[in-house]
């Protein structure tokens, strides 16, 4: 059996669109039920951002083209950095305000719509880039040092934003 990066990716796509929609169905006033799943949102949020630029976006910006409406690897993965600084941004918003309250969704809501921009430009660019390129043993070693980065992440990674030209410029080809 091979594991393919690629799959993994929109496993967890898949996967982050879920809890999101499991938020929005939790009744305001069950704040534990809220916490313990933002909590896990967040983390998978933050660990699988992480694991994308470690292993997925420096290894498309050296056998990337531009897939489908970007201009090239570089601009995929630049966008790609922006969104994920926006989202992690969005993500530490959401536990500034008391869970269940509404401007707790509105932190969830402004998350998710950072992050839902970000799946569909990633999975119409980025992902169809890496998988036209890269071959499939390729895709199954980076697959396995993706999962087994996020499962030694299971609690979240520091949260830190980085510079989208400084990171393109750094994994440049």
């Amino acid at each position: 059996m091979r594991m393919d990066i690629t799959q993994l990716i929109l496993d967890e796509h898949a996967q982050q669109r879920a809890l999101f929609a499991q938020i929005d169905s939790i009744d305001a006033k069950d704040t534990e039920a809220l916490s313990a799943l933002w909590t896990r949102l967040k983390n998978l949020l933050d660990a699988h951002a992480e694991a994308e630029e470690r292993f997925f976006y420096p290894r498309l910006m050296k056998i990337g083209t531009g897939g489908n409406d970007a201009d090239s690897a570089a601009e995929e993965t630049e966008d790609a950095i922006e969104d994920h600084n926006d989202i992690r941004d969005t993500g530490e918003a959401v536990d500034k305000h008391p869970v269940g309250s509404d401007a707790w969704f509105a932190a969830v809501g402004e998350c998710n719509k950072a992050n839902s921009d970000h799946l569909a430009e990633e999975e119409r660019q980025g992902l169809t880039d890496f998988r036209k390129h890269a071959t499939l043993e390729e895709r199954h070693e980076l697959g396995v040092r993706f999962a087994a980065f996020e499962a030694n992440h299971l609690n979240g990674v520091k949260v830190v934003d980085k510079d989208p030209e400084a990171y393109v410029k750094e994994h440049a080809a």
